[in-house]
């Protein structure tokens, strides 16, 4: 029984493996993070076309212009918006389809790739 005994927890290998483990996500979560934030912010500020009445866009230009205006407010500034969102009006409602993906080196030659595409349905105030 004096063998479990002496067994107390992790050797000093051990807790460096894990201590990499642990950097390696908390590298990964810190370079991927901005983006998702980046692209939940642009998610809301599309979706508040429809429910902000205090803008009333009603043309594919002032879509953008607020889209661009919400977009600096929120400090996104590496998205090319004329690249990424298409906006197109059918049946009085805008329809707007935000595709793009972001990349962030990892190791050498491997990237983490980010890949955002959602289309959008709005009624015209």
């Amino acid at each position: 029984m004096s063998f479990a005994h002496s067994q107390k927890g992790l050797s000093m290998l051990s807790w460096i493996m894990v201590l990499a483990l642990v950097a390696f996500l908390a590298s990964t979560a810190f370079k991927m993070l901005p983006h998702y934030f980046d692209y939940m912010s642009m998610d809301k500020i599309i979706q508040s076309v429809e429910t902000d009445t205090a803008a009333e866009v009603r043309s594919v230009g002032e879509f953008y212009t607020h889209v661009s205006k919400g977009m600096q407010v929120n400090g996104i500034q590496d998205v090319n918006l004329k690249e990424v969102l298409k906006v197109e009006i059918q049946e009085n409602e805008f329809r707007a389809h935000l595709k793009y993906e972001k990349r962030e080196p990892l190791i050498r030659n491997l990237d983490l790739v980010a890949n955002f595409d959602k289309h959008y349905r709005l009624r015209m105030p």
